[in-house]
């Protein structure tokens, strides 16, 4: 079968093309625009790691010009396609929201309309846990509203939700959008909590804890994130029945939050050193806690959760230490 990944570079979709390439049972196409958002030698360092797959082919292109990503949809015929691609970042967000209408908003229409165009088996979209907003209550399920978002970056995906839908109702796109709770494992993204505290830990800078270090995150191996992925990708939304358009959201989380002090203190054990804590008040656009309600993904399709996060922190800093030569 034919698989297209947009943010194939990326932090999931490296993992995620890696593993469905390694199968044999899939061609894979790759498309990321290479943005220098975070350091482009980390993505080209994962792309090396994918180079050797024979199933594995890349081509650099920016989603959210129409035209071209049309061509390449058409060209390649995808039977499922996973969407992956954004600008990504609560915080940055607020600094530069241009960057999230252009790959957030008119990226995901351009995908959608490639998808009405040419419709694949099933369109599958990351979300993420910052939709659920200023309403939800612990833990966050997918029947919670989630039209408070406290980040533009969360709205974004939110309106991706929105849009989803839409296709859905009218064109019969079968979509699925799947919100991710702070994914974190190997090659990693720079901007994320895992390698900014490690680093921190490691160079003996102030190690900033926002909400004097209260938060509680859902942190998620990006190993489950992909098992959660391929189980949701083979399973399309049930054919529509009267006005139910064929399309779902759904949780992708680990559902065990842990305190960002502890958080920390995992790093400080594992990396053999202290931390110089600096505790701040909390940061605007910030949830005060996440946790993943995982009730209706582990009734369609089975998802559950198995790397703790002792487990995953321990090969995080294993490859950490190795790739920033720490």
């Amino acid at each position: 079968m034919k698989v297209l990944v947009t943010g194939a570079a990326g932090f999931i979709g490296f993992h995620l093309c890696r593993r469905l390439a390694a199968t044999r049972r899939c061609e894979v196409l790759g498309v990321d625009n290479l943005s220098d958002y975070y350091d482009v030698a980390l993505k080209r360092a994962r792309l090396a790691g994918l180079a050797p797959l024979e199933k594995f082919r890349f081509v650099q292109a920016d989603f959210a010009e129409a035209e071209n990503f049309r061509r390449l949809h058409e060209g390649f015929r995808p039977d499922y396609v996973i969407h992956l691609g954004a600008q990504a970042g609560v915080r940055y967000s607020a600094e530069n929201p241009a960057a999230y209408v252009h790959s957030n908003l008119a990226g995901f229409v351009s995908v959608l309309e490639a998808c009405r165009a040419r419709p694949p088996k099933h369109l599958v979209f990351a979300s993420s846990s910052s939709a659920y907003g200023a309403d939800a209550s612990v833990p966050f399920s997918e029947e919670q509203a989630a039209d408070r978002p406290v980040s533009f970056y969360g709205a974004t995906k939110r309106a991706n939700e929105l849009m989803a839908h839409s296709y859905a109702h009218l064109h019969g796109l079968n979509a699925t959008g799947v919100r991710f709770f702070t994914v974190y494992g190997t090659w990693g993204r720079p901007d994320m909590t895992p390698i900014i505290f490690a680093k921190a830990i490691c160079e003996g800078t102030p190690l900033k804890l926002f909400n004097e270090g209260k938060n509680r995150r859902d942190f998620t191996h990006v190993d489950d994130i992909v098992d959660g992925l391929l189980k949701i990708l083979l399973y399309p939304p049930p054919p529509p029945e009267r006005a139910v358009p064929p399309y779902r959201i759904f949780n992708l989380g680990h559902h065990r939050p842990v305190e960002m002090r502890l958080f920390v203190a995992m790093l400080e054990t594992l990396l053999g050193k202290k931390a110089r804590i600096e505790l701040l008040p909390p940061q605007p656009g910030d949830l005060p806690e996440t946790c993943a309600d995982l009730t209706r993904v582990q009734a369609a399709v089975g998802y559950a959760p198995r790397v703790a996060l002792e487990d995953g922190l321990r090969g995080f800093v294993e490859w950490f230490k190795d790739y920033y030569r720490f």
